[in-house]
């Protein structure tokens, strides 16, 4: 059965949807100004606290300093680190000497069949498919023949395709974002019927 993240989370309501519907995991989006779900150190800090303790919560990042990021991990702000920039094997190795037992998700942009092939060599324990950052748009699914590492599946997911998506690829993960918000915020209904359809036997 695969599992759900629930990404992009920044108001107390969008803690108390997913402690509710209970996906296995959240995402913080931290120190990425460009993004609208931007969040301060302070404010993961407390949206973190009220977090129900069977959800793991995962640190969004793009090209951070890998001290910032261990500083999180080390406070207990995240469980899990997902790298959404440029973030090389080198970077993953220096990480990794920081945080040995920490969980790395690294995502990447899918344009090609090029594009699968590298992220299948990345030494991250899981990998992201993704469209670009924030899109909220698919890239094109049929890019993807076969892939050996644990996929989380990204982009353009909806509570409606995501039965489509386990159907065709049984990705590890599904992680979305915009397709379980109205009008730019996160929407309960939604949320609800995105963990329901990723949980379904199919």
């Amino acid at each position: 059965m695969s599992k759900i993240k629930i990404c992009g989370l920044f108001r107390p309501e969008d803690i108390s949807y997913v402690n509710q519907a209970k996906p296995d995991y959240i995402g913080f989006i931290l120190n990425f100004p460009k993004s609208r779900r931007n969040l301060t150190k302070s404010q993961a800090i407390s949206l973190k606290r009220d977090l129900n303790s069977d959800i793991l919560s995962v640190g969004v990042f793009v090209n951070a300093r890998l001290d910032m990021i261990q500083e999180y991990v080390n406070e207990k702000i995240i469980d899990i680190v997902q790298l959404h920039g440029s973030e090389d094997e080198k970077y993953l190795y220096d990480l990794r000497k920081l945080l040995p037992t920490t969980e790395i998700w690294k995502a990447f942009q899918i344009r090609s069949a090029v594009d699968i092939s590298n992220a299948e060599k990345s030494t991250a324990n899981a990998i992201v498919l993704d469209n670009g950052y924030g899109t909220g748009t698919s890239f094109d699914w049929t890019l993807i023949s076969s892939f050996e590492k644990p996929m989380i599946l990204a982009g353009g997911l909806t509570p409606e395709n995501i039965p489509e998506a386990i159907h065709l690829f049984h990705p590890w993960a599904i992680d979305i974002s915009s397709g379980v918000e109205q009008d730019g915020i996160k929407d309960y209904e939604k949320i609800v019927a995105a963990v329901s359809a990723t949980k379904a036997r199919y």
